[in-house]
């Protein structure tokens, strides 16, 4: 079998095959594994508050949350449940914070508790919101580490990774598929297998067009929607103890707060749909995030603001479009048996993998 990305997702579930007893190899574009959507992210554990009832991407989180915190233990992967605040900074956001309540405890989320201002000021003292959500179950995680726990797991079952390995085409066979692949001296390589797994991330829907899909009439082309984020200079001190997050975005989760392992503090992401890949971070956009943080910390200004890093979300939802899920499906309906795909798999992909991947062994057999 033939995994396509090796980010956290895509080695999720290459693990997950091989530890059922498939012969899988992954192939990888980049130099290493994890360079992709893995790396440029918030390295937030999500306990599944933010998406509709029943769907995959709240289903997912929530087991996925379960199988995260089990792994981070068994592998040592470093980890902190430090718990997360949602809050409303006027009294418009309340009764958006009573739907997000009721929605958290339908999907499982665990205790999510209602804070008012008082309770905020005391678990967060430098913290101004007129209510909060408490989640205790949210926390964050060490990306990389997590990627080369499920790596080693890969390793250990006798599954491998090709790195600086394109695919380049893919053709049906009777048996499965021939996949077609460019190594890093230009070489074509080709591996012939019963069954492929698309997890290429922000390539998912250039892979599924290979497999001869029409992605638009699916409705699986992705619109690329970049985020970026700042660090807190130290001087600032601790802001919050906990991840800090305001009511969601129509595109992302809003500009929030989060502390990493280390102890720093990075303000973001914003949400920017884009034409062509771009990692850069406009130091310009510092007043606007400082603005937009400062509705709940209000000693944030944007002189405490250093630009960081910027990732791209792999989002099917466009600007002001409806709630879109993860896609993951089997193709035969389509016209290309034997292929599972993985499209659209931003936020709460991280926290999901352990989750997508029992999905995908399901479809895969």
């Amino acid at each position: 079998m033939v995994v396509i990305g090796a980010g956290v997702v895509g080695l999720a579930v290459a693990a997950e095959l091989a530890g059922r007893g498939r012969s899988v190899i992954v192939l990888e574009r980049s130099a290493a594994v994890g360079q992709g959507i893995s790396s440029r992210n918030s390295q937030v554990i999500h306990a599944g508050l933010y998406d509709p009832p029943g769907s995959l991407k709240a289903t997912s989180c929530v087991r996925g949350r379960a199988l995260l915190y089990e792994r981070c233990v068994r592998d040592r992967i470093p980890h902190r449940k430090l718990g997360k605040l949602v809050v409303a900074a006027d009294e418009t956001e309340c009764s958006a914070l009573l739907s997000l309540l009721s929605q958290a405890r339908e999907n499982g989320a665990g205790a999510v508790d209602w804070l008012d201002a008082g309770d905020v000021r005391a678990r967060e003292p430098r913290v101004r919101a007129l209510a909060a959500l408490a989640s205790p179950e949210s926390g964050i995680v060490d990306a990389d580490a997590l990627v080369r726990s499920y790596q080693a797991g890969l390793d250990a079952r006798g599954g491998d990774v090709a790195l600086r390995t394109e695919v380049t085409a893919l053709y049906p066979r009777s048996h499965g598929w021939t996949v077609e692949s460019s190594d890093s001296e230009g070489r074509t390589v080709c591996v012939d297998t019963g069954q492929v797994v698309n997890a290429a991330g922000l390539a998912s829907d250039r892979i599924a067009e290979l497999a001869g899909l029409d992605v638009d009439e699916l409705g699986w082309r992705l619109r690329p929607c970049k985020g970026e984020y700042f660090s807190v200079v130290p001087s600032l001190g601790v802001l919050a103890e906990r991840l800090i997050y305001p009511i969601p975005a129509d595109a992302g989760l809003g500009i929030h707060l989060t502390p990493d392992l280390g102890g720093r503090l990075r303000v973001g992401p914003d949400a920017t749909y884009l034409d062509a890949p771009d990692y850069r971070v406009d130091p310009a956009k510092a007043t606007r995030f400082a603005d937009a943080a400062g509705r709940y910390l209000p000693e944030l200004r944007a002189e405490h603001l250093q630009p960081e890093m910027a990732g791209i979300r792999p989002k099917l939802q466009g600007p002001d479009g409806p709630f879109r899920d993860f896609v993951v499906e089997e193709s035969s309906a389509h016209g290309a048996p034997g292929m599972v795909h993985l499209i659209g798999i931003e936020s709460p992909g991280l926290t999901a993998a352990g989750a997508l991947a029992e999905v995908v062994s399901g479809l895969a057999g």
